[in-house]
Protein backbone atom coordinates (compact mmCIF):
# COMPACT_ATOMS: atom_id res chain seq x y z
CA UNK A 1 0.00 0.00 0.00
CA UNK A 2 1.21 3.25 -0.93
CA UNK A 3 1.71 5.67 2.26
CA UNK A 4 2.81 9.22 3.20
CA UNK A 5 3.52 10.47 6.74
CA UNK A 6 2.37 13.21 8.72
CA UNK A 7 6.05 14.80 8.56
CA UNK A 8 6.59 14.34 4.99
CA UNK A 9 3.16 16.48 3.89
CA UNK A 10 4.39 18.75 6.83
CA UNK A 11 7.50 19.09 5.14
CA UNK A 12 5.81 19.83 1.81
CA UNK A 13 3.77 22.60 3.61
CA UNK A 14 6.47 24.09 4.54
CA UNK A 15 7.75 24.57 1.10
CA UNK A 16 4.68 25.47 -0.31
CA UNK A 17 4.32 22.27 -2.00
CA UNK A 18 1.21 20.62 -0.26
CA UNK A 19 -2.01 19.39 -2.54
CA UNK A 20 -4.85 20.68 -0.67
CA UNK A 21 -8.40 20.56 -1.43
CA UNK A 22 -11.07 21.52 0.39
CA UNK A 23 -13.74 18.86 0.77
CA UNK A 24 -15.48 20.46 -1.56
CA UNK A 25 -13.44 21.16 -4.46
CA UNK A 26 -12.94 17.10 -4.39
CA UNK A 27 -16.46 15.87 -4.38
CA UNK A 28 -17.25 18.38 -7.16
CA UNK A 29 -14.36 16.59 -9.28
CA UNK A 30 -15.94 13.43 -8.49
CA UNK A 31 -19.01 14.34 -10.03
CA UNK A 32 -17.46 15.58 -12.86
CA UNK A 33 -15.62 12.15 -13.30
CA UNK A 34 -12.05 13.77 -12.68
CA UNK A 35 -11.29 12.01 -9.71
CA UNK A 36 -7.85 12.51 -8.68
CA UNK A 37 -5.55 9.89 -7.58
CA UNK A 38 -4.01 9.45 -4.43
CA UNK A 39 -0.42 10.59 -5.04
CA UNK A 40 -2.22 13.78 -6.09
CA UNK A 41 -4.07 14.73 -2.86
CA UNK A 42 -2.08 15.43 0.46
CA UNK A 43 -4.67 17.35 2.89
CA UNK A 44 -8.59 17.39 2.36
CA UNK A 45 -10.00 20.37 4.50
CA UNK A 46 -13.46 19.43 5.80
CA UNK A 47 -16.12 21.64 7.03
CA UNK A 48 -19.28 21.87 8.96
CA UNK A 49 -21.40 24.72 10.07
CA UNK A 50 -24.58 24.21 12.29
CA UNK A 51 -26.34 24.49 15.83
CA UNK A 52 -23.97 22.99 18.53
CA UNK A 53 -25.84 23.53 21.66
CA UNK A 54 -22.50 22.00 23.89
CA UNK A 55 -20.68 25.57 23.50
CA UNK A 56 -19.32 27.03 26.84
CA UNK A 57 -17.17 29.92 27.00
CA UNK A 58 -15.07 30.67 29.94
CA UNK A 59 -14.40 34.25 30.51
CA UNK A 60 -12.63 36.54 33.36
CA UNK A 61 -14.56 39.49 33.86
CA UNK A 62 -13.40 42.43 35.90
CA UNK A 63 -16.21 44.39 38.40
CA UNK A 64 -15.07 46.67 40.81
CA UNK A 65 -12.07 47.78 42.73
CA UNK A 66 -10.42 44.61 44.98
CA UNK A 67 -12.31 44.67 48.29
CA UNK A 68 -15.46 46.11 46.96
CA UNK A 69 -17.12 42.63 47.48
CA UNK A 70 -16.03 39.34 48.60
CA UNK A 71 -17.79 36.70 46.02
CA UNK A 72 -20.36 36.80 43.26
CA UNK A 73 -23.56 34.65 43.56
CA UNK A 74 -25.25 35.62 40.27
CA UNK A 75 -23.66 37.14 36.82
CA UNK A 76 -25.39 37.91 33.83
CA UNK A 77 -23.91 39.35 30.45
CA UNK A 78 -26.93 41.09 28.42
CA UNK A 79 -29.18 39.50 30.84
CA UNK A 80 -27.71 35.98 29.88
CA UNK A 81 -27.06 33.89 32.98
CA UNK A 82 -22.93 33.38 33.51
CA UNK A 83 -22.07 30.71 36.62
CA UNK A 84 -19.40 32.02 38.73
CA UNK A 85 -16.63 29.68 39.06
CA UNK A 86 -14.81 27.33 40.03
CA UNK A 87 -12.23 30.22 41.14
CA UNK A 88 -13.84 31.75 44.49
CA UNK A 89 -11.41 35.48 42.91
CA UNK A 90 -12.34 36.03 47.05
CA UNK A 91 -11.96 40.00 47.34
CA UNK A 92 -10.81 40.43 43.95
CA UNK A 93 -13.10 42.72 42.60
CA UNK A 94 -13.42 40.34 39.65
CA UNK A 95 -14.84 37.33 38.40
CA UNK A 96 -14.47 33.91 36.48
CA UNK A 97 -17.82 33.04 34.72
CA UNK A 98 -18.70 30.08 32.30
CA UNK A 99 -21.33 31.10 30.19
CA UNK A 100 -23.30 28.43 27.70
CA UNK A 101 -24.37 29.10 24.54
CA UNK A 102 -27.40 27.93 25.24
CA UNK A 103 -28.31 30.17 27.79
CA UNK A 104 -31.57 32.47 27.48
CA UNK A 105 -31.63 36.25 28.23
CA UNK A 106 -33.87 37.24 31.44
CA UNK A 107 -34.19 40.40 29.58
CA UNK A 108 -35.14 39.20 25.86
CA UNK A 109 -36.62 36.02 25.39
CA UNK A 110 -35.34 35.80 21.85
CA UNK A 111 -31.52 36.66 22.78
CA UNK A 112 -29.14 34.03 24.07
CA UNK A 113 -25.54 32.51 24.66
CA UNK A 114 -24.72 32.82 20.74
CA UNK A 115 -26.22 36.26 20.47
CA UNK A 116 -23.72 37.09 23.40
CA UNK A 117 -20.46 35.54 21.68
CA UNK A 118 -21.10 37.19 18.33
CA UNK A 119 -21.96 40.54 20.07
CA UNK A 120 -18.63 39.95 22.34
CA UNK A 121 -17.34 39.03 19.12
CA UNK A 122 -17.82 42.37 17.53
CA UNK A 123 -16.66 44.25 19.91
CA UNK A 124 -19.67 45.69 21.20
CA UNK A 125 -20.52 46.95 24.75
CA UNK A 126 -21.65 43.84 26.59
CA UNK A 127 -23.87 44.83 30.16
CA UNK A 128 -22.46 43.02 33.48
CA UNK A 129 -24.50 42.54 36.47
CA UNK A 130 -23.13 41.06 39.18
CA UNK A 131 -24.73 40.29 42.86
CA UNK A 132 -22.39 39.20 45.37
CA UNK A 133 -23.23 36.44 47.93
CA UNK A 134 -23.95 39.07 50.67
CA UNK A 135 -26.66 40.70 48.02
CA UNK A 136 -25.15 43.45 46.84
CA UNK A 137 -25.75 44.47 43.27
CA UNK A 138 -22.83 45.69 40.90
CA UNK A 139 -23.15 46.93 37.35
CA UNK A 140 -20.33 47.74 34.84
CA UNK A 141 -19.86 47.16 30.76
CA UNK A 142 -17.37 45.86 28.67
CA UNK A 143 -16.51 44.68 25.34
CA UNK A 144 -13.91 42.34 24.20
CA UNK A 145 -10.70 44.54 24.36
CA UNK A 146 -11.76 44.72 28.81
CA UNK A 147 -10.81 40.46 28.66
CA UNK A 148 -7.83 39.39 28.63
CA UNK A 149 -8.18 35.46 28.20
CA UNK A 150 -11.54 33.87 27.51
CA UNK A 151 -11.54 30.26 25.80
CA UNK A 152 -14.36 28.14 24.40
CA UNK A 153 -15.12 24.41 24.96
CA UNK A 154 -17.19 22.25 22.54
CA UNK A 155 -18.68 19.53 24.48
CA UNK A 156 -20.32 17.36 21.68
CA UNK A 157 -19.80 18.77 18.81
CA UNK A 158 -19.47 18.06 14.48
CA UNK A 159 -21.41 14.45 14.88
CA UNK A 160 -21.01 12.31 12.14
CA UNK A 161 -24.66 11.53 11.87
CA UNK A 162 -27.74 13.99 12.30
CA UNK A 163 -31.41 13.80 12.05
CA UNK A 164 -33.89 15.03 10.17
CA UNK A 165 -37.52 16.44 12.02
CA UNK A 166 -41.15 15.92 10.89
CA UNK A 167 -44.57 16.35 12.92
CA UNK A 168 -46.38 12.99 11.70
CA UNK A 169 -49.14 14.25 14.64
CA UNK A 170 -52.26 16.47 15.02
CA UNK A 171 -50.83 19.14 17.51
CA UNK A 172 -47.95 21.67 17.43
CA UNK A 173 -44.55 20.82 18.65
CA UNK A 174 -41.56 23.51 20.39
CA UNK A 175 -38.03 22.14 19.84
CA UNK A 176 -35.00 23.12 19.60
CA UNK A 177 -34.53 21.30 16.15
CA UNK A 178 -37.26 23.89 13.74
CA UNK A 179 -36.96 27.62 13.34
CA UNK A 180 -40.54 27.85 14.75
CA UNK A 181 -42.97 25.34 17.03
CA UNK A 182 -43.42 22.83 14.17
CA UNK A 183 -47.33 21.95 13.16
CA UNK A 184 -48.19 18.71 12.57
CA UNK A 185 -49.35 16.86 9.39
CA UNK A 186 -46.16 16.48 7.54
CA UNK A 187 -46.23 19.66 6.25
CA UNK A 188 -42.44 20.53 7.49
CA UNK A 189 -39.23 19.18 6.81
CA UNK A 190 -36.09 20.06 9.17
CA UNK A 191 -32.52 18.86 9.19
CA UNK A 192 -28.95 19.28 10.15
CA UNK A 193 -25.29 18.50 8.73
CA UNK A 194 -23.15 19.39 5.82
CA UNK A 195 -23.39 15.77 4.64
CA UNK A 196 -20.28 14.98 2.64
CA UNK A 197 -18.30 17.90 3.44
CA UNK A 198 -18.64 17.04 7.93
CA UNK A 199 -15.25 16.10 9.06
CA UNK A 200 -16.32 13.16 10.69
CA UNK A 201 -17.70 11.68 7.53
CA UNK A 202 -14.84 11.66 5.73
CA UNK A 203 -12.66 9.67 7.91
CA UNK A 204 -14.97 7.00 9.02
CA UNK A 205 -12.82 4.23 8.31
CA UNK A 206 -9.46 5.68 8.88
CA UNK A 207 -10.54 7.92 12.01
CA UNK A 208 -7.47 10.17 11.32
CA UNK A 209 -9.69 12.82 13.64
CA UNK A 210 -8.81 12.51 17.76
CA UNK A 211 -6.83 13.95 20.42
CA UNK A 212 -4.84 17.02 19.63
CA UNK A 213 -5.72 17.35 16.20
CA UNK A 214 -5.60 20.72 15.16
CA UNK A 215 -8.78 22.37 14.17
CA UNK A 216 -9.92 25.84 13.07
CA UNK A 217 -13.27 26.32 15.15
CA UNK A 218 -14.90 29.46 14.22
CA UNK A 219 -11.79 30.83 12.70
CA UNK A 220 -9.57 30.58 15.61
CA UNK A 221 -6.92 27.70 15.30
CA UNK A 222 -8.03 25.07 18.16
CA UNK A 223 -7.47 21.65 19.20
CA UNK A 224 -9.77 18.04 19.89
CA UNK A 225 -10.01 17.47 23.10
CA UNK A 226 -10.99 14.04 22.32
CA UNK A 227 -14.25 12.45 22.04
CA UNK A 228 -17.46 14.19 22.88
CA UNK A 229 -20.09 13.53 25.65
CA UNK A 230 -22.38 12.03 23.66
CA UNK A 231 -20.26 10.15 21.52
CA UNK A 232 -20.62 6.28 20.59
CA UNK A 233 -19.31 3.94 17.80
CA UNK A 234 -23.10 4.93 16.17
CA UNK A 235 -22.42 8.14 16.58
CA UNK A 236 -19.77 9.73 17.25
CA UNK A 237 -18.74 13.66 18.18
CA UNK A 238 -15.97 15.23 19.39
CA UNK A 239 -15.11 17.55 22.09
CA UNK A 240 -13.47 20.55 20.67
CA UNK A 241 -11.29 23.79 22.12
CA UNK A 242 -9.96 27.20 21.11
CA UNK A 243 -9.26 30.96 21.62
CA UNK A 244 -12.41 32.36 22.06
CA UNK A 245 -10.46 36.38 21.44
CA UNK A 246 -9.07 34.61 18.09
CA UNK A 247 -12.60 33.69 16.73
CA UNK A 248 -14.25 35.67 13.88
CA UNK A 249 -18.19 36.60 14.39
CA UNK A 250 -18.73 35.21 10.67
CA UNK A 251 -18.65 31.86 12.22
CA UNK A 252 -20.48 32.08 14.93
CA UNK A 253 -23.89 33.56 16.44
CA UNK A 254 -27.41 32.81 17.80
CA UNK A 255 -30.09 30.94 16.40
CA UNK A 256 -33.57 31.62 17.72
CA UNK A 257 -35.66 27.73 17.36
CA UNK A 258 -39.06 26.84 18.81
CA UNK A 259 -37.54 25.93 22.21
CA UNK A 260 -35.73 29.76 22.46
CA UNK A 261 -32.45 30.82 21.23
CA UNK A 262 -29.74 28.29 20.46
CA UNK A 263 -25.78 28.67 19.47
CA UNK A 264 -24.02 27.61 16.19
CA UNK A 265 -20.25 27.31 15.18
CA UNK A 266 -17.95 26.40 12.23
CA UNK A 267 -15.71 24.09 12.26
CA UNK A 268 -12.36 22.64 9.66
CA UNK A 269 -10.51 19.74 9.90
CA UNK A 270 -7.91 18.84 7.98
CA UNK A 271 -7.40 14.96 6.39
CA UNK A 272 -4.25 13.91 5.90
CA UNK A 273 -3.63 11.59 3.21
CA UNK A 274 -1.48 9.43 4.63
CA UNK A 275 -2.43 6.31 2.41
CA UNK A 276 -4.76 4.03 0.17
CA UNK A 277 -7.75 3.74 3.14
CA UNK A 278 -7.71 7.75 4.00
CA UNK A 279 -8.22 8.52 0.17
CA UNK A 280 -11.03 6.31 -0.23
CA UNK A 281 -12.83 7.60 2.97
CA UNK A 282 -12.78 11.03 1.15
CA UNK A 283 -14.61 10.01 -1.84
CA UNK A 284 -17.73 9.63 -0.01
CA UNK A 285 -20.49 11.17 -1.12
CA UNK A 286 -23.75 12.59 -0.36
CA UNK A 287 -25.69 9.91 -2.17
CA UNK A 288 -23.96 7.08 0.30
CA UNK A 289 -24.71 8.75 3.62
CA UNK A 290 -28.08 7.98 5.07
CA UNK A 291 -29.99 10.97 7.00
CA UNK A 292 -32.59 9.40 9.47
CA UNK A 293 -35.75 10.96 9.52
CA UNK A 294 -37.28 11.34 13.34
CA UNK A 295 -40.54 12.33 15.19
CA UNK A 296 -40.29 16.28 16.15
CA UNK A 297 -41.15 14.65 19.40
CA UNK A 298 -38.50 12.53 20.12
CA UNK A 299 -34.70 11.56 18.46
CA UNK A 300 -35.73 8.23 19.74
CA UNK A 301 -38.39 8.00 17.49
CA UNK A 302 -36.96 7.12 13.95
CA UNK A 303 -39.77 7.24 10.90
CA UNK A 304 -37.59 6.58 8.11
CA UNK A 305 -34.46 7.60 6.45
CA UNK A 306 -33.52 9.49 3.31
CA UNK A 307 -29.81 10.71 2.15
CA UNK A 308 -27.92 13.68 1.60
CA UNK A 309 -28.08 14.26 -1.47
CA UNK A 310 -32.19 14.69 -1.28
CA UNK A 311 -31.20 17.76 0.70
CA UNK A 312 -28.12 19.57 -0.64
CA UNK A 313 -27.17 18.29 -4.15
CA UNK A 314 -28.57 21.27 -6.77
CA UNK A 315 -30.43 23.46 -3.96
CA UNK A 316 -29.48 26.96 -3.69
CA UNK A 317 -27.41 28.50 -0.18
CA UNK A 318 -29.25 31.99 0.11
CA UNK A 319 -32.62 33.61 -0.88
CA UNK A 320 -33.77 36.13 -2.97
CA UNK A 321 -35.45 39.38 -1.59
CA UNK A 322 -37.94 39.98 -4.26
CA UNK A 323 -38.78 44.28 -3.79
CA UNK A 324 -41.87 44.53 -5.96
CA UNK A 325 -43.80 41.66 -3.50
CA UNK A 326 -42.62 43.55 0.20
CA UNK A 327 -45.10 44.61 2.03
CA UNK A 328 -44.02 45.48 5.47
CA UNK A 329 -47.13 44.86 7.88
CA UNK A 330 -47.39 41.12 5.72
CA UNK A 331 -43.59 40.72 6.42
CA UNK A 332 -43.40 41.27 10.08
CA UNK A 333 -43.51 38.00 11.08
CA UNK A 334 -41.00 36.69 8.45
CA UNK A 335 -38.74 39.27 9.83
CA UNK A 336 -38.99 38.42 13.78
CA UNK A 337 -38.74 34.75 13.08
CA UNK A 338 -35.79 34.86 11.47
CA UNK A 339 -33.54 32.36 13.25
CA UNK A 340 -30.50 34.74 12.92
CA UNK A 341 -32.68 38.16 12.63
CA UNK A 342 -30.79 38.95 9.05
CA UNK A 343 -33.76 40.66 8.02
CA UNK A 344 -34.06 44.53 7.88
CA UNK A 345 -36.61 46.44 8.11
CA UNK A 346 -36.71 47.48 4.69
CA UNK A 347 -37.38 43.54 4.17
CA UNK A 348 -33.70 43.03 2.49
CA UNK A 349 -30.90 40.24 3.56
CA UNK A 350 -28.05 41.14 5.68
CA UNK A 351 -26.33 38.54 3.93
CA UNK A 352 -23.57 38.22 6.47
CA UNK A 353 -25.88 37.16 9.59
CA UNK A 354 -28.22 34.71 7.17
CA UNK A 355 -27.47 31.36 7.42
CA UNK A 356 -29.67 29.89 4.46
CA UNK A 357 -32.10 28.17 6.65
CA UNK A 358 -35.03 28.94 4.28
CA UNK A 359 -37.86 29.67 6.71
CA UNK A 360 -38.48 33.41 5.75
CA UNK A 361 -39.21 31.70 2.34
CA UNK A 362 -41.98 29.02 4.14
CA UNK A 363 -42.94 31.71 6.09
CA UNK A 364 -43.82 34.28 2.66
CA UNK A 365 -47.13 34.78 1.83
CA UNK A 366 -46.64 36.61 -1.59
CA UNK A 367 -42.80 35.22 -2.32
CA UNK A 368 -41.00 38.36 -0.39
CA UNK A 369 -38.30 35.75 -0.40
CA UNK A 370 -37.65 33.24 -2.74
CA UNK A 371 -34.70 30.18 -2.85
CA UNK A 372 -34.66 26.64 -4.44
CA UNK A 373 -34.62 24.74 -1.57
CA UNK A 374 -36.42 21.22 -2.10
CA UNK A 375 -38.61 18.67 -0.56
CA UNK A 376 -37.66 15.05 0.16
CA UNK A 377 -40.06 12.17 -0.47
CA UNK A 378 -40.41 9.58 2.68
CA UNK A 379 -42.31 6.57 3.20
CA UNK A 380 -44.15 6.46 6.93
CA UNK A 381 -46.99 3.73 7.45
CA UNK A 382 -46.73 2.26 3.56
CA UNK A 383 -47.45 5.63 1.91
CA UNK A 384 -45.45 8.36 0.21
CA UNK A 385 -45.37 11.89 1.72
CA UNK A 386 -43.72 14.61 -0.35
CA UNK A 387 -42.52 17.18 2.27
CA UNK A 388 -40.56 20.32 1.61
CA UNK A 389 -37.78 21.38 3.22
CA UNK A 390 -38.55 24.23 4.93
CA UNK A 391 -35.69 24.67 7.66
CA UNK A 392 -32.08 23.86 7.27
CA UNK A 393 -29.96 23.92 10.99
CA UNK A 394 -26.72 23.72 8.83
CA UNK A 395 -25.30 26.45 6.82
CA UNK A 396 -23.16 24.48 3.91
CA UNK A 397 -22.30 27.89 2.59
CA UNK A 398 -20.25 28.57 5.69
CA UNK A 399 -19.21 24.72 6.35
CA UNK A 400 -17.45 25.51 2.49
CA UNK A 401 -16.00 29.04 3.58
CA UNK A 402 -14.21 27.51 6.94
CA UNK A 403 -12.76 24.67 5.04
CA UNK A 404 -11.98 26.96 2.11
CA UNK A 405 -10.39 29.28 4.88
CA UNK A 406 -8.06 26.24 6.59
CA UNK A 407 -7.13 25.46 2.73
CA UNK A 408 -5.82 29.24 2.56
CA UNK A 409 -3.67 28.81 6.07
CA UNK A 410 -2.55 25.56 5.42
CA UNK A 411 -1.21 26.53 1.83
CA UNK A 412 0.71 29.93 3.05
CA UNK A 413 2.68 28.01 5.61
CA UNK A 414 0.61 28.94 8.75
CA UNK A 415 -1.29 26.06 9.85
CA UNK A 416 0.49 22.70 9.83
CA UNK A 417 -1.25 19.07 10.80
Amino acid sequence: MTTRTLDEINEKIAKGEANVLTAHELKELIKEGKTPKFEDVDVVTTGTCGIMSGTAAIFHIGITAPGVFRKAKNVFLNGVPAFPGPCPNELLGSVDVISYGTEHSTKDHEYGGGFLFKDFLKGEKIDVEVESIEGQKYETTITKDDITRAQVIGVRMTFRNYTAFVNPANDTASSIFNGIPMKGGLDQFTFSGCGDLNPLQNTVKSNLIGEGTKILFNGAQGRVLGSGTRSSDAKPNLMLTADLLEMSPEYIGGFKTGAGPEIYDSVAIPIPILDEKAFEDVLILNTDIPLVVADIHGRHLPLTETSYDKVWDGYDERPTFNKDKFNASENEIVKTSCPTNAINDDGTLNLDDCFGCGLCVYLSKNSTYTMNIGSVDIEIDEETHNIPITCRQSDIQRGKKISLKLKQLIKDGEFTL
